[in-house]
């Protein structure tokens, strides 16, 4: 069965990092072009864009995850509960639902900037079931055994769960790191990350306005020894002026990735043995 990622390197993980590129996708089944009530084009909006290109370029022995099929389709960031009622007959109406689920950024997005409503009609609950088993589900257990597999051979493990976003107010911050406020990753891991962006002389926050979604909140357990940061990378360092084919800056972005993910596994090499000090 297809399952809708690919898969870059070993699993049996030859680092302790591990790479997630959850949001890059474009490919659109069939199922959802002929439901859509909006142009193909306008979904370009819910894409991390080309953000997989500068995976690519940062390549190295860690394995990496990149997910083909687009975020309209399902979203990998949410959580299964994360269904939204106006376009899922499956979906439980929640008492509390989340600000991305009431803004229609649920599990499968129901409306996107500057087109509006997608969809023609309500998806019936075993069409979203079947996304779910197909797609999502795959993409997550898949993380598991690779962070699990990393955790027994290196004693931590890491996951770089990698975005892209638009252009923040000018001054704003170029990349900005998400960790659950500190409940995804252990402290020392997100400031080596702070650190490489302070070197590389790039603007950096902290958790505003992306704290990390579904993915660092539910595979980020620093007690257990795996830690999970969020990284978003304004489009604008790597993308054209348009923001939609790649630019100039994404061989510089690719080597920033690089440097922040060989941070993050040299820091894994210390973890263990600070852990064994305290």
């Amino acid at each position: 069965m297809d399952k809708g990622y690919d898969r870059w390197g070993s699993d049996d993980p030859a680092s302790p990092v591990i790479v997630s590129v959850s949001h890059a996708g474009s490919e659109y089944p069939a199922a959802l072009l002929e439901a859509l009530r909006v142009p193909v084009t306008a979904l370009a909006a819910l894409e991390d864009r080309h953000v997989d290109r500068v995976a690519a370029a940062a390549s190295g022995p860690e394995t990496v995850l990149v997910q083909r099929r687009g975020r309209a389709w399902i979203d990998l960031n949410r959580a299964e509960r994360e269904r939204d009622p106006q376009v899922d007959a499956g979906a439980v109406p929640q008492r509390q639902p989340s600000a991305k689920l009431r803004s229609g950024l649920g599990l499968v997005p129901r409306r996107v900037s500057g087109a509006g409503d997608l969809w023609r009609r309500r998806f019936t609950g075993e069409e979203i079931d079947a996304r779910i088993a197909a797609d999502h589900r795959p993409y997550h257990l898949a993380l598991d055994a690779l962070l699990a597999a990393a955790r027994a051979r290196f004693g931590v493990a890491i996951l770089f769960d990698l975005h892209s976003m638009p252009p923040l107010a000018p001054r704003g911050p170029h990349i900005v790191i998400g960790d659950r406020f500190g409940r995804s990753c252990g402290a020392r891991f997100t400031a080596r990350v702070e650190r490489v962006a302070a070197d590389a002389g790039i603007a950096c926050a902290s958790n505003a306005p992306y704290a990390g979604g579904y993915i660092v909140e539910r595979h980020g357990r620093p007690g257990r020894g795996i830690h999970a940061v969020q990284v978003e990378l304004d489009r604008s360092l790597y993308l054209d002026a348009l923001l939609d084919g790649t630019g100039p800056g994404l061989a510089a972005t690719g080597r920033l990735v690089r440097d922040m993910i060989d941070a993050l596994a040299d820091e894994a090499r210390l973890a263990p043995l600070a852990q064994a000090a305290e």
